[in-house]
């Protein structure tokens, strides 16, 4: 069993452009035009589409979807980390949003909640947790649009790490920051009786974007 997961193309907080709620955040005009390029790559008889409910991942699949002739389906536990409220960064620009959004790295509490509007770790960890604890429901050969920490924290919980404490979240962070996550780069996740599901080493795959 194969799923293919493809980070969004590039949107218009990773251009830099001014704070908006994280679940309306669109695609940047670069964006468009890498999910277009990137309908024709990906494969041409998916078994089923899955999005965030976040915009970003919708308008990356819709290229897709028009391609192949499938509807995609709206998936929450792919849901991007919302780690401050927006309401507290309003107005900011992409530099300005890193340099407040630093400050929760260097406190880290898995409980902490910056915002009504905001995730705690602990909870987006879970929430990739959940994913993981319901592959198995999840139709062979799907395509799944998603987001960069979140398929970070894919990989870091697949590899059996944990994400109880501050020095988990810590350790995340160095991972996180390690890691190569370009817009439109592509995973599989496979599972077999020896090993279960794992990503395969293969992987990444970039079909063009950015790392922003």
């Amino acid at each position: 069993m194969a799923i293919l997961l493809v980070r969004h193309a590039e949107s218009f907080a990773n251009a830099g452009g001014v704070t908006m709620p994280h679940g309306a955040i669109p695609l940047s005009d670069a964006g468009r035009q890498q999910a277009a390029a990137l309908a024709a790559l990906l494969p041409s008889a998916p078994a089923a589409i899955r999005v965030s409910t976040m915009l970003r991942t919708r308008q990356t699949a819709e290229p897709y979807c028009a391609l192949v002739g499938i509807a995609p389906q709206e998936y929450a536990l792919l849901d991007e980390f919302s780690l401050v409220d927006p309401a507290l960064i309003e107005g900011m620009d992409g530099a300005q949003r890193r340099l407040f959004v630093r400050r929760y790295w260097e406190k880290p509490d898995p409980l902490h909640r910056w915002g009504e509007q905001a995730d705690t770790f602990a909870e987006f960890a879970g929430r990739v947790d959940d994913f993981i604890a319901k592959l198995d429901e999840i139709e062979d050969a799907s395509v799944i649009f998603g987001h960069g920490i979140w398929l970070i924290m894919l990989h870091w919980l697949l590899r059996g790490n944990s994400t109880k404490t501050a020095d988990d979240m810590i350790a995340f962070q160095r991972y996180r920051l390690a890691f190569a996550m370009p817009n439109c780069a592509a995973f599989k996740l496979e599972n077999d009786k020896q090993t279960g599901w794992h990503i395969d080493p293969s992987f990444p795959r970039v079909f063009g974007g950015n790392d922003g």
